[in-house]
């Protein structure tokens, strides 16, 4: 199946509550990082694909519906390009409050040392996922905070310079269900907004993963 829709909004911008409103929307699967960890075949082909391979989007997305978060924001331009009849979501968030949530939590994750024991796909997706991130998106300075928003600035504009008004919501989780359900075409469902995996979810998951002894 093609892609509905075309998630442009970086990791901690409420890419999880998201995948959960699209999916009980009609839109899943939802194509997440996590779905990723999940799948050694896909960990492959990112890696290959930060390293300078090539990809085959149809066969990474053959069963999703829609796609928010890293890696796959990464690729926005070309997934846009790729699916033209897909909407694209900018997903975002105040800039100083995007910046903690991400030092707190997967920035941790992405510059841990793994153990020798770790699965050797949690390596290699450490490697794609440092390489995307911390280098190709940050320049490795995540660290120097006014740097790191001026990418993340940067990024936000440049989606809603490139996507056409017609195609592009550019959507803050606060807002809830109805300005994203106007944007697809379909009734709001009644239950809450899912506001899922805030910061303290996100430290006590990567706790429990370096315990396990996945990390």
């Amino acid at each position: 199946m093609a892609l509905k829709v075309v998630g442009a909004g970086l990791g901690r911008t409420g890419t999880l509550s998201l995948k959960n409103a699209l999916e009980k929307l009609g839109f899943g699967p939802c194509y997440h990082m996590f779905e990723v960890i999940e799948r050694p075949d896909h960990i492959q082909m990112w890696h290959r694909l930060a390293f300078g391979g090539s990809i085959d989007w149809d066969v990474l997305f053959r069963d999703f519906q829609s796609t928010v978060d890293w890696p796959a924001a990464h690729y926005w331009r070309e997934l846009a390009g790729h699916y033209p009849d897909a909407k694209v979501l900018l997903s975002l968030r105040d800039p100083e409050s995007w910046y903690k949530s991400v030092t707190d939590t997967i920035y941790q994750g992405m510059k841990m040392q793994l153990r020798e024991s770790a699965p050797p796909a949690r390596r290699t997706q450490g490697e794609m996922v440092r390489k995307l991130v911390l280098e190709d998106t940050f320049s490795g300075r995540f660290e120097d905070k006014a740097h790191a928003i001026e990418v993340y600035n940067r990024h936000n504009d440049a989606v809603r310079r490139t996507i056409p008004p017609d195609r592009l919501l550019v959507f803050d989780a606060k807002q809830g269900w109805e300005p994203l359900c106007r944007f697809l075409g379909v009734p709001i469902p009644p239950e809450p907004f899912p506001h899922l995996n805030d910061t303290a979810t996100m430290q006590a998951m990567m706790k429990q993963m370096r315990e396990s002894g996945r990390v």
